[in-house]
């Protein structure tokens, strides 16, 4: 007779995180019941509360998995020009979600959370991918505060633009990938030429939207 694989606490840890992404994938929050996780996990409700107190825990836990999975696969490669570093990002955001369907329609679903710290673990996530741009060009010298507003809600437009891409997969990925460069573009070009770094300046300027 076979013999069960016993499994590591950061093992079972891992399988109940990846069972509840499909819950929280597939329906509203409050609709959610974490009991259900133990089922699906075949372990006793006592087990799960062993690693999880209750359902916020348990998102919150999951939450911030995924985000660092997806600022794991997303860091940029320093040694490229800014523009192709931006570009690489988004396609690697775009894999990400491709590879982690489940987890990315969560977290979409989370990021319209009031749940402080749920906000709290988008909004840092949303901060360092602010930082990473910067970084590319040179633009950490009084940054203007108009700049960060357009990086973040460009950021933003990625996202929701990646979440669709998902419920639609005869779109291209790379049409996505250069619409979201236009965007940047776009946002960009729209500044104050004073809110605008002279190395992001530099960056676009050879970029022209499709």
């Amino acid at each position: 007779m076979a013999t069960r694989t016993r499994m590591t606490p950061e093992q079972r840890r891992e399988q109940l995180l990846d069972l509840g992404a499909e819950l929280f994938a597939s329906h509203p929050y409050d609709e959610v019941h974490i009991e259900r996780v133990a089922e699906l996990a075949g372990v006793s409700r006592g087990l799960l509360y062993h690693y999880f107190p209750g359902k916020r825990d348990f998102f919150v836990a999951f939450l911030t998995r995924e985000n660092e999975s997806l600022l794991a696969e997303t860091a940029p490669d320093p040694t490229l020009p800014p523009m192709e570093q931006l570009r690489g990002g988004v396609i690697a955001f775009l894999d990400h979600c491709i590879a982690h369907e489940h987890g990315v329609r969560a977290v979409f679903r989370g990021a319209v959370s009031s749940d402080p710290a749920i906000v709290d673990i988008v909004s840092r996530s949303i901060d360092l991918e602010v930082e990473r741009i910067l970084t590319a060009v040179d633009g950490h010298t009084d940054t203007a505060p108009v700049l960060v507003l357009a990086l973040r809600s460009w950021i933003g437009m990625v996202r929701a633009s990646c979440y669709e891409f998902l419920n639609d997969r005869t779109i291209d990925e790379q049409d996505v990938a250069t619409m979201c460069i236009g965007a940047f573009v776009g946002a960009m070009s729209g500044l104050p030429a004073s809110a605008v770094p002279a190395g992001l300046v530099r960056a676009i300027a050879d970029v022209t939207p499709r």
